[in-house]
């Protein structure tokens, strides 16, 4: 297996049987990592009743997740793909402290915009709201998590300030219509997951999620480096 280049022939590490497991391993590292830095609001939100009363609870559970999942994003755009030089947890962890604290500046107020829309949703009855309002609340609700996750992708991958980063992920939701319809599937799928299942099987495979989303956001990635990069 000690092949040279010299000769025109591949090293150890560059056969596609080699990368396919270099991914693999990466994919079970940042796996784990992602369950790891999630567990802390996780367990308390396995713990909670289906409830619609418990809605602004499950909201709150999810403040470790954005951190983890730009973590989780970082390192797979950084895998190399080389069986020799696999580095995922170093990589994961690099993310994790790059970003976290401009991830949490977006992440923190979107989640706290959701809280109140799902208080209000849950609430619907007793304020005897019209159903027009619980339409657009809900329609509210999936653009701002399409601005949010245009915004995680972004903070994981370049170093803009907050507010640059708002503008572009909302200026991206009608410039790169390809990626907001992958990204309206992705989370379609994950919605599925938990209603059919659990949020624990959605953590399990989230790292996949992370994938998806690195993937369908790759038009969006380009145009920034093209154009707010160069």
């Amino acid at each position: 297996m000690s092949e040279h280049t010299a000769g025109g022939r591949r090293q150890f590490g560059e056969g596609p049987l080699a990368r396919v497991a270099a991914m693999v391993y990466s994919l079970l590292v940042v796996d784990l990592m992602l369950l790891a830095t999630t567990l802390p609001g996780l367990v308390p939100l396995v713990a909670l009743d289906r409830d619609a009363s418990n809605a602004p609870l499950a909201v709150a559970c999810a403040l470790p997740l954005g951190p983890a999942l730009s973590a989780a994003i970082y390192a797979l755009r950084h895998h190399r793909g080389d069986l020799t030089d696999l580095r995922p947890a170093g990589a994961f962890w690099r993310g994790y402290k790059l970003n976290a604290g401009g991830v949490l500046r977006i992440w923190t107020p979107w989640l706290a915009v959701m809280a109140v829309i799902a208080e209000n949703l849950s609430h619907l009855n007793a304020a005897h709201v019209p159903g027009w309002w619980a339409a657009l609340l809900v329609v509210v609700v999936a653009v701002s998590t399409l601005w949010a996750i245009n915004a995680l992708v972004i903070t994981s991958l370049f170093a803009f300030r907050p507010v640059d980063v708002a503008r572009l992920a909302a200026y991206f939701l009608g410039r790169t219509k390809g990626v907001t319809l992958g990204n309206i599937c992705l989370l379609i799928v994950a919605v599925g997951i938990i209603d059919f299942a659990s949020e624990a099987v959605l953590a399990l495979v989230g790292v996949l999620f992370a994938a998806g989303l690195l993937r369908t956001s790759g038009p969006l990635i380009t145009q920034v480096t093209e154009e707010f990069t160069q």
